[in-house]
């Protein structure tokens, strides 16, 4: 059984899987291929039934409500689970902070002339489904969408589930810790947290920087399986984390790679809004039992700007809640 199909050397192996795909297509022959949805309706966009392996997403929307990419909610479930594995706002899952759009080509996700596409794999072995809501307030929302993925006879044992986690804290708590020292880490943006057995596939960051000044002095910290202070991973800084250098200051216009970016600068003064994305494809963060990822905002927390981010990690089940997602007025960006 061949499951991976990314690389260009497994293409000449012969494959039993069957493709399919759920898609918004006119099944009357005419050429109305979207769904709409209405403020307050919630639809399945997909049932399926396992074993199986969703292999693309692809997604376009159109709607005249303002930031209706945070207003809309993205939610999926695997194997008869009640609580989602997947529940974020639809832009923000697709890489898009700030509830706008940003040209971006990353090897798991990315955007092309408004066209959302994601390809983490996605395994199931009893059922999957995959639901839209629209919590805008006037307008409906026009939906495109593709679900490509396989089917399989039998999925080898031990396959996790693909997760995916959003968080806001608006503003942060700007602290002034003594001789401005960190040792605990206890007031950082958390990005993540997981209790269970998994591993930890990468993020993106969204900040909303309130005033002028470098924020990037903020180190990443990764405690794994109840470490206490000092955590295993400890970065130098938040450009460092996003494998980026030096304040980001030779960037005079958004970048992208397969597995980093920083797809949405903000002002030259470091003031306005601003995304950047690592995706550890290459170097997964092994956790047996829990992991805790967070963020200094400024050196030390002494900045206190708008964080989001959206994390990505797989997970076997069943996965503990550890963050409800926000009420949509508190989703909702801050305006420019």
């Amino acid at each position: 059984m061949l499951l991976g199909s990314g690389s260009l050397g497994t293409l000449m192996f012969v494959r039993s899987h069957r493709n399919k795909r759920i898609s918004s297509y006119d099944k009357s022959g005419a050429n109305a291929d979207f769904w709409v949805l209405y403020p307050g309706d919630t639809k399945v966009i997909a049932s399926m039934d396992g074993p199986g392996v969703i292999r693309h997403i692809w997604m376009t929307l159109g709607c005249e409500e303002p930031a209706f990419l945070r207003r809309i909610v993205l939610r999926m479930f695997w194997d008869d689970e009640s609580d989602p594995s997947v529940e974020t706002p639809i832009g923000d899952f697709f890489g898009l902070g700030h509830a706008r759009t940003a040209y971006f080509s990353s090897l798991p996700l990315s955007m092309f002339d408004r066209g959302f596409n994601c390809f983490f794999p996605m395994p199931f072995y009893k059922n999957a489904r995959i639901e839209v809501q629209s919590e805008c307030s006037d307008c409906p929302l026009i939906l495109y969408f593709y679900v490509d993925y396989e089917t399989h006879e039998k999925l080898p044992q031990g396959l996790a589930p693909f997760h995916a986690q959003w968080r806001r804290e608006n503003p942060c708590k700007a602290v002034q810790l003594p001789y401005e020292q960190n040792v605990d880490g206890k007031e950082n943006y958390i990005i993540l947290e997981a209790r269970g057995h998994g591993h930890y596939v990468g993020c993106h960051l969204n900040i909303d920087a309130l005033s002028p000044g470098w924020w990037g002095e903020g180190d990443d910290m990764f405690f794994i399986d109840g470490e206490k202070w000092p955590p295993g991973i400890h970065g130098t800084g938040t450009e460092d984390y996003f494998c980026g250098a030096w304040n980001f200051n030779n960037v005079n216009s958004p970048f992208w790679t397969p597995y980093y970016g920083y797809h949405l600068k903000g002002n030259d003064d470091y003031t306005g809004k601003h995304s950047m994305y690592r995706y550890h494809i290459e170097d997964p963060i092994v956790f047996h039992r829990s992991i805790l990822l967070s963020i200094e905002h400024g050196h030390a927390n002494d900045m206190g700007h708008d964080y989001s981010s959206t994390a990505y990690w797989y997970q076997a089940e069943p996965h503990e809640k550890t963050v409800e997602l926000l009420p949509v007025n508190l989703r909702l960006p801050r305006p420019d």
